[in-house]
């Protein structure tokens, strides 16, 4: 069957790419990387690490630049570009590092249009990190993730997200360090800017139900010093570490501090009937914060956000900054310019005993019949090209690389075609299998349209949002056991 030889197919490519690399020396050094490091706790954790460690910070936006210090033994920081969507940049990044930290979220757009829910896209960056890290031999993992109240159901998107980032990174043998904290008080925070913007403008403030909730935020100072320790303190390792500062306050507590330190007088007028959704327009409106932003954030103040066991800061005697010591440190966050690219990320049922070469391979012979016709996908040993309404050129072409693919992640270059435009990235759509095989993800990255944006948006980008739903339905159905979901054309 055509599946069959174009699964055994990759399989013999990444077989013979596998011989080869066993020839290939590996470089090591004594590094410490810090994956979000142009973020606001990034900038301040290098600064603190840098002052013991040679630190490789890892940004999306930044330019490469040579480690400043007189020699290698000496601490230095080292910028290097890392997109944490490439898994071969993030391998490469973290190459002789012994112990990685992660600051990454992605609740905010990465690309000018970016399709999928900011839960997936954090399941796939966090996939990326681990099998990277694992990969590269990093020894430990330190993962800053909020705090989670003691309830096993009905968590909020945001928060049960942070859970599954912390399982599906350490699934690939890196022990991580999970550093649980609340809000983090601090110039560049985002939460917090909402919060001064809220009190800032707003001379009566309207408190739904959610601002009567028990928080317990930390200064940027103290959180940047725990995650610091961690490195000098062994038993975090593979431990969670709930942090937070001496002062427990609600939501409505914290804005009339904020008004107090902001010299304002402010009125507060409980509104129980105002729902999380009604919450987020008009959080949204009045600080001009993105919806994608704010919307997770609200839906999580439902829940109490307070640590339990602060063991790592009794133990080190860091009891933390009062929360109106560290209030002054707010200022707006800098923006990143984003590349005209698009990024979508869609999860997937997986078959029992399958992988990810069989899904790519299912998708290549699933796709002209759940394109009805529309679509012919021509195979060949290294790669695929889709054609359409009888043209001789192809849309799309796609190059099989199996020196970035395996059983659990199967990895595919938009290397032409009339729908392809040209872009600074690596186009590229793959299918992942997370550890625990539960389910995939199906990715494409860096994709520059060739159509006018406009068009794009409205046209291919619905299509492939199209595709890949009936995809899953199509999965669900060989899970099922349903005998017309098969997708073999021999």
């Amino acid at each position: 069957m055509m599946r069959c030889r174009f699964v055994g197919s990759m399989r013999r490519q990444i077989d013979r790419m596998g011989e080869a690399s066993k020839l290939l020396p590996r470089v090591a050094a004594r590094r410490v990387a810090v994956a979000g490091a142009t973020g606001f706790v990034g900038r301040s954790l290098i600064q603190v690490l840098s002052k013991r460690h040679a630190v490789v910070a890892l940004g999306r936006g930044v330019s490469e630049e040579p480690a400043v210090g007189s020699d290698a033994l000496e601490p230095s920081v080292r910028w290097r570009r890392c997109d944490l969507f490439s898994l071969y940049e993030t391998e490469k990044a973290l190459e002789g590092v012994d112990v990685a930290y992660y600051l990454v979220h992605s609740m905010m757009p990465s690309s000018r249009l970016t399709q999928g829910h900011f839960q997936d896209l954090d399941l796939l960056l966090a996939d990326n990190f681990g099998r990277a890290a694992g990969n590269a031999g990093v020894k430990r993992i330190v993962y800053l993730g909020g705090l989670v109240p003691e309830i096993k159901k009905g968590l909020s998107r945001h928060l049960a997200s942070r859970l599954e980032v912390e399982r599906v990174m350490g699934g690939y043998g890196v022990p991580v360090t999970a550093v649980r904290a609340g809000l983090v008080v601090g110039r560049g925070g985002s939460s917090l800017e909402i919060l001064v913007r809220l009190v800032g403008r707003l001379p009566a403030m309207i408190c739904p139900r959610w601002t009567g909730s028990l928080s317990q935020p930390i200064a940027l100072d103290d959180a940047v010093e725990l995650l610091a320790r961690c490195l000098d303190v062994e038993e975090t390792t593979g431990r969670v570490c709930e942090v937070g500062g001496p002062d427990v306050l609600s939501y409505r507590d914290m804005m009339r501090e904020t008004a107090r330190v902001m010299g304002k007088r402010r009125f507060m007028i409980p509104v129980p009937f105002v729902t999380p959704g009604l919450s987020r327009l008009w959080v949204s409106l009045v600080t001009q914060s993105p919806k994608a932003l704010v919307a997770p954030l609200i839906q999580s103040l439902r829940h109490p956000m307070v640590a339990e066991d602060r063991w790592l800061q009794e133990e080190l005697g860091l009891p933390g900054k009062p929360f109106a010591e560290a209030l002054a440190d707010s200022l707006r966050p800098e923006r990143l310019a984003q590349r005209p690219t698009a990024r979508s990320v869609q999860r997937l049922p997986l078959p029992a005993g399958r992988d990810a070469l069989w899904l790519t391979a299912e998708f290549v012979a699933w796709l002209p019949l759940g394109m009805r016709g529309l679509v012919r996908v021509a195979r060949s040993e290294t790669g695929l090209s889709f054609f359409a309404f009888g043209l001789p050129w192809p849309l799309l072409e796609l190059t099989f690389r199996p020196d970035r693919s395996g059983s659990d992640r199967a990895l595919l270059e938009v290397s032409g075609g009339l729908l392809a435009g040209k872009t600074d990235g690596f186009p590229r759509l793959e299918f992942r299998t997370i550890p625990d095989r539960s389910g995939a993800l199906a990715a494409v990255h860096d994709f520059g349209p060739r159509l006018p944006w406009w068009v794009y948006t409205r046209t291919q980008a619905y299509g492939h949002l199209w595709v890949m739903w009936r995809f899953g339905r199509h999965l669900d159905r060989i899970i099922h056991g349903d005998p017309a979901a098969s997708a073999d054309t021999a």
